[in-house]
Formats: structure tokens, sequence, C-alpha cells
């Protein structure tokens, strides 16, 4: 056996297939966990021992310096440590660095780390103010035009075509700051990214003798991520070859999350068409994930218009999938806590779990539910809540506004929004996405929690609620060593964990409300497809009825769980439903003893109101109370700061205990505010002294 023969040993046959494949075109269309990487590498690897490549001759492409790594190491180990990996900015770069002295004269333009200085510059000479979310929307919207080739003087009437928009500017207005943005950087000699790409194009275009040098140094291509791949990069990539086929393009249609940066599937899903000689192969078999995994990933495509590869389970049977419908997003949150605990508690690592949510602003509340657990956490591609931006901005004018005594008389919750409001924060969420998006649902947050803290407090007020903010943040901010991963859909890409929790899957989050078209929602369903695959062993799959605790249930499971999940309550008739919203209104609304209209916040939250007699056992709630001043020692004592009662229970639980006296753990999680977490952490305690007052 001959060495080049010794590096297929070890591979499946669809495996082989792609390494054998040594001669353009070659399109893989590999599926999640199915081992692509192995794939290529050990057909670059091939293709050197059986002397039909030359190493110099071969550039292997990426998107990102990770992979390009990944894919450099295992090519050195597989004995073909000449070959080029790189990223398509990286390739670009290099040769522009080569080429522009001998072409142009001198040194090329300098490459800026940043767009925003640039971006903001252009926005003033434009007479605009803009915030830095727009700021970064408008980088990000630079960007996108500039890969799509979208140039300013057509920016205003492509924008609506394409459905794009800056939240808060005009299509005019963008297009003025684009055009103002490119003059900005010629003045000062820059270069941002896309023009990396361009000017590369543009020297490989207009000069023969560059296009021929290229083409004599690389004579074979690969490009991992295909799918990804947008206009300019698609166009560069045909320069390099200079009308060959000696091209092996690698992808999953499946995985096509990014189109709203440019990228275009197209370019993989029509690859046949463009060579017609075409070799096609598929990669199917899973080796990351269990069957119960694997089977929910094809389930969720099955019949779609993605055109993506039925994947075949490699491992063992494991757990079966974990479905947790939760009232409000807070007990959602503790149910995975409490989950990861039990995990953590069985043998798997905290960097082996990771929690998944479509949108950063989805992470502080597990934050929350994890330090509530002593759990250490990573937040992956984005600050923590708590040192965003926009959270810090809020949190110095709340505690301004505290100090201040501004506007005492108003409530909390009024006090709250008005301060946000000076902010921009409005009711209504920008309709565009991006930054403006993202920083409007993180002060969105801080409004559900200013609701929250104002419904368990006796007699809130914004000095209570900013002390609880600042411990909230300092709480959250213990140096990690190690952690479960909090990260979006879209920055797990590539990764994968023992454990995943996919949590906000109800409608709304997943699709997001501002995927209008068929094809922004397909992209929607690829992206939980992404998130699903990433998990080898576990996984748990989690949606709130409501935001907030004690929010009417309006929300609904994802419509991309459906044949997927168990029953939800959601799935009840309508008027079934709507009966049952009915008489939850009319609960939370009238007092449950005179049946009288409930005037206030406290009084909605009892279920009963300040005239009728206490509908409790004084002694069992003053028991209670007493209990919960010893945990508070306790817990202050363990915290080495102050605890607020509130966070073990609020009065208003404490009554509801007091009314219901529950004699099992089960009885208890029907109470509003107990829920599994809480019911773990405290509910041996609370039977205990509920029996005693019983027997007395």
């Amino acid at each position: 056996m001959t060495s080049a023969d010794r590096l297929l040993e070890g591979l499946d046959p669809e495996q082989r297939q792609v390494a054998e494949a040594l001669r353009g075109p070659v399109r893989v269309l590999a599926g999640a966990g199915t081992g692509k990487t192995r794939a290529i590498t050990h057909r670059i690897a091939y293709g050197v021992a059986a002397g039909v490549y030359n190493p110099s001759e071969v550039l292997a492409v990426t998107f990102t310096a990770r992979a390009a790594g990944e894919m450099r190491t295992r090519l050195r180990a597989l004995g073909a440590p000449g070959v080029q990996a790189r990223t398509f900015h990286a390739a670009a770069l290099r040769q522009l660095r080569y080429f522009w002295p001998k072409v142009y004269g001198g040194e090329p333009p300098e490459l800026t780390a940043s767009k925003i200085p640039v971006v903001a510059g252009a926005a003033r000479r434009n007479r605009l103010e803009v915030d830095q979310a727009r700021l970064r929307d408008l980088a990000s919207e630079i960007e996108w035009s500039k890969v799509t080739n979208v140039r300013p003087d057509d920016y205003e009437r492509m924008a609506p075509l394409r459905g794009r928009e800056v939240s808060g500017l005009t299509a005019g207005e963008v297009a003025h700051v684009f055009s103002t943005y490119e003059e900005l950087k010629r003045e000062q000699g820059r270069m941002d990214m896309e023009d990396v790409l361009l000017i590369a194009a543009a020297l490989l275009a207009e000069d023969d003798r560059v296009s021929a040098q290229v083409r004599s140094q690389y004579k074979w291509f690969v490009v991992d991520e295909f799918q990804d791949v947008s206009p300019i990069q698609a166009a560069l990539l045909d320069l390099w070859l200079g009308g060959r086929d000696e091209l092996c393009v690698v992808g999953d249609p499946a995985q096509t999350i990014y189109s709203f940066a440019g990228a275009r599937a197209a370019y993989l899903s029509e690859f046949s068409g463009k060579y017609p000689a075409t070799t096609s192969i598929e990669l199917v078999r899973n080796y990351r994930s269990t069957p119960q995994v694997i089977a929910a990933a094809n389930t969720l495509l099955k019949g779609t218009a993605t055109g993506s590869v039925q994947l075949r389970a490699q491992q063992p049977a494991g757990a079966e999938l974990t479905w947790y419908e939760a009232t409000d997003e807070v007990a959602e949150a503790d149910a995975v806590a409490a989950e990861v605990a039990r995990l953590l508690a069985a043998g798997t690592p905290l960097r082996e779990m990771a929690v998944l949510f479509r949108i950063n602003a989805q992470s502080e509340t597990f934050e929350e539910a994890l330090t509530a657990r002593s759990i250490p956490y990573v937040v992956r591609g984005a600050a923590r809540f708590f040192e965003r931006p926009e959270v810090r901005q809020a949190l110095a004018l709340l505690r301004a506004s505290a100090r201040a005594g501004e506007a005492a008389s108003d409530g909390l919750l009024d006090q709250v929004r008005g301060v946000l409001g000076g902010m921009g924060w409005s009711t209504e969420p920008p309709a565009a996405r991006g930054q403006a998006r993202d920083r409007w649902e993180s002060l969105m947050a801080l409004v559900s929690q200013a609701e929250e803290y104002g419904t368990a407090e006796l007699a809130p007020t914004l000095e209570g609620f900013v002390a609880e903010l600042d411990r909230r943040a300092t709480e959250q901010h213990a140096p990690v060593a190690e952690g479960v991963t909090l990260a979006t859909l879209h920055t797990a890409k590539g990764l994968e964990w023992d454990a995943v929790f996919l949590a906000g899957m109800q409608e709304g989050s997943m699709p997001i409300t501002y995927a209008d078209t068929p094809a922004a929602v397909e992209e929607e369903r690829r992206l939980l497809y992404v998130g699903i695959t990433r998990a080898r062993k576990h996984l748990m799959l989690s949606w709130s009825l409501a935001r907030n605790p004690g929010g009417q249930a309006r929300r609904k499971p994802s419509r991309f769980l459906s044949g997927l999940r168990p029953e939800s309550v959601m799935d009840r008739p309508a008027a079934a439903a709507s009966s049952a919203r009915s008489k939850r209104r009319a609960k939370a609304s009238t007092c449950k003893l005179c049946q009288r209209p409930l005037a206030s916040a406290r009084e909605r939250n009892r279920g009963f109101c300040g005239e009728c007699p206490i509908p409790y056992d004084e002694d069992v709630f003053e028991s209670l109370k007493a209990w919960r001043r010893g945990r508070v020692e306790i817990e202050s004592a363990e915290a080495e700061k102050p605890v607020p009662a509130f966070v073990i229970f609020s009065d208003a639980v404490l009554e509801a205990l007091a009314e219901v006296v529950p004699t099992t753990r089960q009885a208890m999680l029907g109470i509003p505010g107990i829920g599994p977490a809480k019911l773990e952490k405290y509910g041996d305690e609370l039977l205990a002294v509920l029996a005693e007052k019983k027997s007395e």
C-alpha cells in the first residue's frame, strides 16, 4: 500500500469519494457533523501524495481565521504543509500588498480597523445626528452594499427592492452617508475590508500581468462554506480561476444563515449549472449527534424549500429531547438553569453546555438564573448584559435620576420609561434589524425588569430598583475560568457542545418578527436547524407563554416546532383558549372575594381588594415571613452582602401559600411566583413550616 493510499484509510465511503475526486469541478454537499473538513483536507493531502498537486499551487479558502488555522494544522499532520489555507480577505490582502507597488507605485492604502470613525465623520458632514447603534447599522449597511456590488449612486433605488433599511434614516440619507464615507476614506488614504476584495479583483481584471502571475501561482482551488459566498467573493474567485474549472466547493444549503449580510446560497445550489461536468458528492453520515437529535433536524427541514441532505446518525441512541413550556421568561430561565445543574451533577462539564437564543438581549434572564445558582457562564460574541453600552448608560441615568429625586411622584415604571425615553427608547421597536433593534431590546429588558420589580415589592422606588440592578450587575460580573456558553444562534455556527439549550423558541423570536417574507422565514428555519445540530448528546427546547411573571399567556410555540414538540396549552381549540383567557383576565382584574374591580397592581397581584377581610391565615403568613427573615440572614451571610427579601419570595407569594397551605411540592407549583428553581431550593423548608403550623 502506498503512502497516498494510507491517507484514504479510515474515511467513510462518501468521504473517500471526495478524497479521490482530484480533478474539478467538484461540489460536496456536506451535512452538519459529517466530517467535511476531514474529507477536503484528505483530498488535498491525497492529491499531493499522489503527485497530482504541487502543494504550493493549491489555495484552500474558508471564511474564518479559526477555520483556516484548523485546516493548516490538519494539512501539516497529513503531510501537506506547503498548501496555502486562508480566508478570502487574507488571500486578497496578500495579493494586494504584493502587486500594488508594482502596478500603482508606493504603498497601498492603510487598512482601517473599524468603519465607525469614518462613518461618524460622514454622518456629521451630512448634518445627521446618529447614536452608536445607528453608526454600527450604517457600517453594516455599507458593508452589505459593497459585497453585493451596490454603489452609493444606486443605493437609494436598490434598497427598497432588496428590503434594506436603517432604522430612523431614509434610503436617500443612507446613500449620502455611504457616498461621503467613500470620499473621506480616499482623503485619509484608507481602505476597509471590502475594499481589499474589490481592489484585488480590480488588479486581476485590469492588469494582465497580475492575473497571469496569480493564475500561474494557484492552479487548484478548494472553497469551504460555499453557501456563504457573496457576489464580490464569487467574482474574485472567478478571476483567480481565469476560466479554469479545477475547483472543489463544499457547503451545506441547510446552514445558509447569512443572506442578510450578502451571502448567496445560489452559488452552491447552481454550481453544476455553471460547470456541467461537475462531480457531486453528498456527505450524510453524522458523527456528532445522537439519533434523537438527528431525527429532529431532519424533520425540521423535511418538505421545505431548503435543499438539504438527509442526515444519518452514526452515534448510539441517547437521551430523548427535552421540551419545556414556561409561564414566562423568568420561569424558562430557571428551568434551563436547573437542567444545567442536573447535567453538571451527572458529569457533563460546564464548558460542554450552551444556551442559545435568537438575539443578544435574551441573554440577561439566563445570566441572572445561572448566577442565582452560582453557575459560571461565558457570553460569546457579545458583551454581558450589564456591560453593554446602552445598559451602562441607562444605569447611569437611572442612578442620577434616583439621586436627584426627579419625578418621585410618578410610579416606578413611569420613571424608568421617562429616563429611557430620553435615550430614544419608545414602546414600539424599530422596524429594521441591526444594532438599533438590539439596543431597543436591551432597554426593553430594563423596562420589563422594572415591571417585575414593581410587582414584587410593596413600595417600589427608583432607588430600590437601581440597587437591585446594581446587585445583579455585581453578581454577574464575577470572573469565571469555565462556564456555560451563552450565545446567539448565529455565533454558534461551526461550534458544538454535549448539551445545548435552545431557548426562547416562541413565535416572534423564532422566527424573529422582522422575518416578513417567505425567504426570510425559511432562513430562520435554517437558523434553528443550525442550533439543533450543535448538540451532541442532550438537547432541550423551551419557550415561554408570557414575557414577564404574571403576564398574560399570549405567546405560541414556534411554528417550526410543529410535528416535533408535545402538545402545548396554546394548542387548545380557539373557543376553549379564549374562554380560559377570559377567566384569567377576570381573575386578574376583579377581587376574588367581592368581585369589585382591583384598583392597583398590588391588589391585582394579591387577587383581592384592600376592603375585604384577609383571605389567608395570618399566623401561617407570619410564620412564613419569619422563615423568610431567617433565609435572608443566611443568604446575606453567604453572599457577604444584603439580599433583599423579595429575591427569596414576595409578600404576595407568602400570602398565597398561607391561603392555599399546599401539602405537596406539586401543589406548590400552582402558586404564581414558585417555579422549578425555587421549588427545588426552598420547597422542603416551606412544606416543613406549613406542616408545623397545620399541626398546632
